[in-house]
């Protein structure tokens, strides 16, 4: 596992807190978990500036390293978000290329919102943290991961919309606590499926993640996924985010092979209805979802198209909303954001669309 310890945590000198420090020296020891700092709560860039962020960063990882001795260091940084220049600093000053740096389909939910990127790894823009670099003159040599792995037919919503929760996928915290144990951990295992099943066969890997805040409690519900995960998927390797993340680059050097692709059917949870499937494709020059009733047989429709070829710029001041929207957004929250179908796409994009993927000139 990878443990995250906040500013605070690492400072309070209450017996409560040192005890916290010395056991998760202990767990990296023990069993070689990863410890590492989390700036800002999830939120560093959308309530501090770029420059404090990075003197922080820096100095919680020192205060981690002394923490845990042994000339420890960790490979990751969880943030939560964290934005494209404190992703490439990472890399340049402190010599760390993973960073959990981005809540994939985020809006309209907690404190910050930051949808329009992928839910895979990759490298990220020097414009954009949500945009995958599109070439040398614009790479960030830190992989950026996901933190939470989420249904892919409740994430389309616009935070509690229609009463659902956007989030609902993988996180005890969604699911068992706002569903109860029964329907709550058959939703984290139907969120796994749509990576370890049909999104394993379609990518050559499956990825899945999940933070959630200790102190919420939950221990059960880990221990009873992972054991159902072990017992379902013989084959899979629990990593920490560090580990995983630099295996990818490994295999990664750009994003040139980026082509992920997903196919999922509503799970029959609140807000993943079981007649609805979507399919996502996504790639180093954009994103495509398509929805369609697969029960009545209906035309699919996109409901996010999203170049990653276009300009970017993340905010300059402090604010909440973080997101890359262009064409077409699958949270529905501006004017143009309907879906449509392919063919009424301009043509340009109808074409980009196509050179890509082939395959879907029967569906135009």
């Amino acid at each position: 596992m990878t443990w995250a310890i906040s500013w605070l945590a690492l400072h309070d000198g209450r017996a409560e807190y040192k005890a916290a420090r010395r056991l998760l020296a202990e767990y990296h020891d023990r069993y070689g978990d990863e410890v590492t700092f989390i700036p800002g709560g999830y939120f560093a860039p959308m309530y501090d500036t770029r420059e404090s962020n990075r003197k922080t960063i820096h100095a919680a990882l020192k205060m981690v390293s002394d923490m845990v001795g042994g000339g420890y260091r960790p490979q990751c940084v969880v943030a939560g978000y964290l934005d494209a220049e404190n992703q490439s600093l990472l890399a340049s000053d402190e010599g760390i290329h993973v960073c959990q740096g981005q809540i994939w389909s985020q809006h309209g939910i907690d404190n910050g919102d930051g949808d329009g990127g992928i839910c895979y790894p990759y490298y990220p823009s020097r414009e954009h943290y949500l945009k995958p670099a599109q070439g040398k003159a614009d790479f960030i040599d830190c992989v950026c991961l996901d933190g939470w792995t989420c249904d892919f037919l409740t994430a389309r919503r616009e935070g509690f919309a229609g009463g659902f929760n956007s989030r609902l996928g993988v996180g005890p915290i969604e699911t068992v606590g706002n569903l109860g144990r029964d329907v709550g951990r058959r939703e984290m295992m139907d969120t796994t499926a749509m990576h370890f099943d049909t999104g394993y066969g379609l990518n050559g890997f499956g990825f899945v993640t999940g933070i959630w805040e200790t102190s919420i409690g939950h221990d059960e519900d880990l221990a009873w996924w992972l054991q159902a995960v072990r017992e379902r998927w013989t084959d899979v390797r629990v990593m920490t985010e560090g580990e995983f993340g630099l295996e990818w680059r490994k295999h990664n050097p750009d994003n040139r092979k980026l082509n992920y692709r997903f196919d999922a059917k509503g799970t029959g949870a609140p807000g993943s209805e079981q007649e609805l499937e979507i399919k996502w494709f996504m790639n180093q020059e954009f994103r495509l979802a398509l929805l369609r009733n697969w029960k009545t047989g209906d035309d699919y429709k996109a409901i996010d198209f999203t170049r990653y070829d276009l300009r970017a710029e993340e905010p300059r001041t402090l604010q909440r909303e973080w997101s890359l929207m262009n064409v077409l957004n699958q949270k529905g929250t501006r004017p143009q954001d309907k879906p449509v179908s392919l063919r009424h796409l301009p043509a340009e994009d109808q074409q980009r669309i196509l050179a890509r993927y082939p395959e879907l000139k029967e569906l135009f």
